[in-house]
């Protein structure tokens, strides 16, 4: 079993066009439980639990900027404002994290976050975790903002 489900799988670039990208978030891959993932990096459908990195996030953002944490998990009004969710794989085995590294995704999202580097300026790029923090070597420093994380996962 793969996740998110096929007609999810790019539902990043649907819900945040490249012509509308202000923010990149890159994380790892998608959540690898039953219901979690939906294609947008750390965001998970409405009456589905906060997974712990989530909740670290929401906690980030309360700590730092006072923002109020929502009563659920869905980002994509994140991403209807711009904010592209973006894992550097797209897809996973169940219960298997990382199992679809190495096996192509990474060059598309690569591809994805050139585009973005070309054709955009002043553009934000979150890289959390090792894999996110790779993309870095895509992305123009002088011409975007890049910052570095650790994953916030527990």
């Amino acid at each position: 079993e793969v996740y998110p489900p096929v007609e999810d799988i790019f539902s990043a670039l649907n819900l945040c066009p490249l012509d509308d990208v202000r923010v990149v978030i890159v994380g790892q891959d998608p959540y690898h439980q039953p219901g979690q993932g939906h294609g947008l990096a750390f965001s998970v459908r409405k009456g589905v639990k906060t997974p712990p990195s989530l909740r670290n996030i929401f906690k980030e953002a309360m700590e730092d900027v006072s923002i109020d944490p929502p009563t659920h998990g869905n980002l994509e009004g994140w991403a209807r404002q711009g904010v592209l969710l973006l894992n550097t794989v797209l897809t996973v085995r169940r219960g298997e994290a990382n199992s679809h590294a190495k096996m192509g995704w990474e060059d598309l999202t690569d591809l994805i976050i050139n585009k973005i580097n070309e054709e955009k300026s002043g553009v934000v790029f979150l890289l959390w975790g090792g894999p996110a923090s790779k993309k870095a070597s895509c992305v123009d420093e002088v011409k975007h903002t890049v910052i570095r994380s650790s994953h916030p996962s527990p």
